[in-house]
């Protein structure tokens, strides 16, 4: 089978989205399933809209997204839901709010962290100068 094979409705960016999660084919996609295909692309970064979720299901039913019938978009929707539910995609600030609170809440940052003034070198001067005064002061 060539590298190549064209997913039906799934163009050219979704398709390198899918293939950096491991779905290069329409049998990796129908193993896998549209839902959790589409999870593994949001949870690899990317955004995509709820299109690619309807573009895959409609290469697995062999029918255009847009002719895909109301009642397997809810079916699909829900599915999204749950999955998000029992492993929720958090946002980089997310993340570092977390990381946040786990380093400040708990006092469990290094007592040398706590001095230092993030440069690495815990004296408090992070090497920056604050410039005052005309330029014939540096002449």
């Amino acid at each position: 089978m060539s590298r190549d094979v064209k997913i039906r409705n799934v163009g050219p960016k979704s398709a390198a989205w899918l293939r950096q999660v491991g779905v290069r084919t329409h049998e990796d996609l129908v193993r896998v399933g549209p839902v959790e295909a589409f999870m593994k692309v949001k949870r690899a970064g990317f955004r995509p809209s709820l299109n690619l979720l309807y573009a895959m299901a409609g290469a697995i039913d062999d029918c255009h997204w847009t002719d895909l019938p109301e009642d397997r978009r809810a079916s699909l929707l829900l599915g999204v839901d749950a999955a998000e539910a029992v492993n929720p995609i958090k946002s980089r600030w997310d993340k570092a709010a977390d990381r946040s609170a786990r380093n400040d809440g708990d006092g469990s940052a290094p007592a040398a962290e706590a001095e230092s003034d993030g440069d690495g070198f815990g004296d408090g001067d992070s090497g920056v100068r604050e410039l005052t005064g005309t330029s014939r002061d540096f002449d």
